[in-house]
């Protein structure tokens, strides 16, 4: 075990004590108030990035800043090959800065300004230089992302979401229950975005697509007609997130089961003794949930803090 893995496992379950947890979070959801929420918030290490003026879609930003922040610190203490597990971690940052870039491009409205990713961007600072859609498809398949094999706005988003978890699926290279979780989340999260495509929003998979998408969730389930057809056609590691789901009005559902199998996975990586990829891994899935449940709460809270119920129902 090299000495850049030992200080990294320190490091990162020591940055797992700044998580705020789901009791705080819920109490958090419960506030009378964004602007009470917010105030509490500013004194925990949300507040690295927190501000109590905030608006919901501000504060929700903040947040995962903070996350973000948290992924560069770790990064700092790991070897080579733990940087590539943050780094595929930190490229969910660079979707939203893509998803921005594309925003632009429709003249929808100002953008926000891009994450800050440093060290952990994938292509970041070509692709913020692209222009077009034509363009940044360009960027990308220069790229570790790949090309997406089209410019249209919606290709390039799913292409990257693909991309990512195919990436993540390997994150933890061959390193047993790390690489088992990571794999089985990759899988799932797969499968909730094409069974969202498919039949939330009722378009197709585009062409270019899909042997990436199969890769991850199995041929069988791409030709699938319904979600019950679906279901039964992933494969055995995608299928666990859409257990008793037959209306894609659900998926809400399968989501919050998705999230609730990381939490769990990430608290036994975290529990294993020793050092290397399975506490890393551990943390930085860890902090991304307690992100998740703090941007739920501060929904929550921004909308009085009632019912309570609709937030333990996800969260």
């Amino acid at each position: 075990m090299s000495a850049g893995w030992v200080a990294g496992s320190v490091r990162a379950r020591a940055l797992v004590r700044r998580r705020l947890g789901s009791g705080r979070a819920r109490m958090l959801a419960a506030s009378d108030s964004l602007t009470d929420a917010l105030t509490t918030l500013a004194a925990t290490p949300y507040g690295h990035d927190v501000s109590k003026a905030d608006t919901l879609s501000a504060a929700q930003r903040s947040v995962a800043a903070t996350y973000l922040w948290h992924l560069r610190v770790l990064a700092g203490w790991l070897p080579r090959d733990g940087v590539e597990l943050a780094r595929t971690a930190a490229a969910w940052f660079e979707i939203a800065n893509v998803d921005e870039l594309l925003h632009g491009f429709g003249g929808d409205g100002a953008r926000e300004p891009p994450y800050r990713l440093g060290a952990l961007a994938t292509a970041w600072s070509r692709l913020a230089a692209c222009r077009t859609p034509a363009e940044l498809r360009g960027g990308l398949a220069a790229s570790a992302w790949a090309d997406p094999g089209g410019a249209e706005p919606r290709t390039i988003r799913l292409s990257m979401r693909l991309s990512w978890l195919a990436r993540i699926a390997g994150a933890a290279g061959d390193r047993g229950a790390a690489a088992d979780r990571a794999a089985a989340w990759a899988a799932g999260a797969a499968a909730l975005l094409v069974a969202g495509e498919r039949f939330g929003a009722g378009r197709d998979i585009p062409a270019s697509l899909r042997p990436i998408a199969a890769a991850l969730i199995g041929p069988r389930a791409m030709s699938a007609t319904t979600l019950p057809e679906l279901r039964a056609g992933l494969a055995a590691g995608a299928r666990w997130p859409l257990a008793g789901i037959d209306d894609a009005a659900r998926l809400w559902r399968a989501e919050a089961r998705w999230w609730g199998r990381v939490e769990r996975d990430a608290e036994a990586l975290l529990g294993r003794s020793g050092f290397g990829a399975a506490p890393v891994l551990g943390a930085v899935a860890s902090l991304a949930v307690d992100a998740w449940r703090v941007r739920a709460a501060l929904e929550m809270a921004a909308r009085g803090g009632t019912p309570i119920g609709g937030y333990d129902a996800i969260a």
